[in-house]
């Protein structure tokens, strides 16, 4: 038989091989992370029917190249395009992530660890984040309480349980009194009776969550001391009243007469707070017997001060009555860090049961509220010196901010209402208290040769002997490159080469498919010579 035929059919294989490589790779022009491949043709075998020789001097003879007959075309290697970016579409879902650079996204499928281009992701009932497009789990590095990530062995992801559906209450450390007090405010002014303020004066009002996440409200009034030193304008602060999360003053009690139903108001005298060290609590007369309301009046004891550069307006860190204008440390007694006062509730603030609010628990046990241990810790500390003293058209305006420098505001508890993921990897849980927090960073991989990777379906990838391990911890993406979050990486099939090479691919696979023809022309005329 003529060795031209079997070429043929060789050729035609192989060619058939490329067009079966072209028909996948624009079957995916619109899978997510698909990579294409390409087809590389190799010659095949050799029949050598005559060797080289040598030139031969002695006998006047040229050398001669062998005589070799190839037997057709074998396909070399089927080569992934693996290494070409695919664009990024955008899909604005915040698990959605598009891989710019060669990493991969590892997973686990049926308990073995896969690679993947694809960043369609979600949360399944379980709460493990997976990647929609072939159900394999995502795996990273969990957060510990703090969302410090913990870059251990990459394991998946459950990012949705019970350790992290809710967020815990924080007890609000610090409080920023903001504003200017404007000294030609008349409401500023009071009526005093010897050193004791009796009428008049400015309310400002602070809020903060106790270790339970319940808030309360402090009101504090601020009055213009009639004493005033060259230099200095000194200014009286006392604690009018301290609402719980009902609105209720922690200081009033109230019974309900069974037989009237009229309601009784007395004073929780167990229930007292301090600011600055100052300690205060209700006295008679300072519970409203007809409408229940607090309001609290100090003795000259129980104030402080608050004192401003009278020629800058700036406030100085003077707690006392000090030389004029001049910063001096604050007088004895007083509770104070840097430029703030130490604000606590240091007695039982009130249970309300059915209607009615009774004493609460005991002074020493662990009670829902902000309570001082011997130390001093637990304490609230509020900041005054944002506060100013200028003349802005007899207008004080005063406000405050949880919190100092952006930390110790505190929060409630909170119920998680979503999830979403930053362009480092890191997976955010979302709360109804307005608090996020870091629960896991997804870790990718990079291989030394990814072309070696070997596909195993639903857009996964096995690494092999030649494309290089993996170590079991993963990378972060940074390192290699980044995520496009709300964004997918679309295929990398180019149609115009894809069509191009198909036009190429028929072309060959005709001419091989004429030369079994006209072998078999031959073949029939060799026949023929009998006749």
């Amino acid at each position: 038989m003529m060795r031209s035929l079997f070429s043929g059919v060789a050729g035609l294989k192989t060619h058939q091989t490329r067009m079966d490589v072209i028909g996948n790779n624009i079957a995916n022009v619109n899978t997510a992370g698909f990579k294409s491949s390409s087809v590389n043709f190799a010659d095949t075998f050799y029949q050598t029917t005559s060797g080289s020789t040598g030139p031969n001097a002695d006998m006047g003879t040229a050398g001669t190249n062998a005589k070799q007959i190839g037997l057709g075309s074998q396909v070399a290697a089927i080569q992934v395009n693996i290494t070409e970016q695919g664009g990024p579409s955008t899909t604005n879902r915040a698990l959605d992530v598009a891989i710019n650079g060669e990493s991969f996204l590892i997973v686990s499928s049926n308990g073995e660890t896969r690679f993947t281009k694809s960043g369609a992701m979600n949360v399944d009932e379980a709460g493990n984040l997976y990647c929609t497009t072939n159900g394999a789990t995502i795996m990273g590095w969990y957060a510990d309480d703090k969302g410090v990530v913990m870059k251990n062995t990459a394991q998946p992801l459950k990012v949705m349980g019970p350790d992290n559906m809710y967020y815990e209450p924080v007890a609000t450390s610090d409080i920023t009194l903001t504003g200017n007090i404007d000294p030609n405010d008349p409401d500023i002014s009071a009526t005093y009776e010897g050193d004791v303020p009796k009428e008049g004066g400015e309310v400002i009002t602070f809020a903060f969550y106790d270790k339970v996440g319940q808030l309360y409200t402090v009101k504090l009034r601020i009055t213009k001391n009639p004493k005033q030193t060259a230099g200095t304008a000194t200014y009286d602060v006392r604690v009018e009243d301290v609402l719980d999360s009902n609105s209720e003053s922690i200081f009033v009690l109230k019974e309900t007469d069974p037989n009237t139903g009229k309601i009784k108001y007395s004073g929780n005298g167990d229930c007292s707070v301090k600011l600055g060290g100052k300690e205060i609590k209700a006295k008679d007369g300072d519970i409203d017997q007809n409408t229940g309301e607090c309001t609290l009046h100090a003795t000259a004891d129980e104030l402080l001060k608050l004192c401003f550069n009278s020629s800058t307006g700036n406030f100085v860190l003077d707690m006392g009555v000090g030389q004029a204008g001049s910063p001096v440390s604050p007088v004895s007694g007083y509770e104070y860090a840097g430029n703030a006062l130490s604000f606590s509730i240091v007695g039982p603030v009130p249970v309300n049961v059915g209607k009615d609010r009774v004493a609460g628990a005991n002074k020493n046990e662990n009670t829902t509220f902000l309570q001082e241990d011997a130390n001093g810790n637990g304490a609230l500390n509020v900041w005054f010196s944002s506060l100013s003293q200028y003349s802005q058209g007899g207008t004080s305006k005063l406000s405050y901010e949880k919190g100092v420098g952006g930390s110790g505001a505190g929060c409630p508890a909170g119920n998680m209402t979503g999830l979403s993921v930053d362009k480092e990897g890191k997976v955010w849980g979302s709360y109804n208290n307005g608090m996020k927090k870091c629960l896991a960073q997804i870790a990718v991989a990079t291989f030394s040769n990814p072309s070696g990777l070997e596909e195993v379906g639903n857009s996964l990838f096995a690494a092999s002997l030649n494309s290089g391990t993996f170590n079991g911890v993963g990378e972060e993406i940074l390192l290699t490159g980044s995520f496009t979050v709300g964004a997918l990486e679309m295929s990398n099939v180019d149609l115009a080469n894809e069509f191009t090479t198909m036009i190429i691919t028929q072309r060959g696979f005709q001419a091989n498919s004429r030369i079994i023809t006209t072998s078999d022309s031959l073949l029939e005329e060799l026949v023929n010579l009998k006749r």
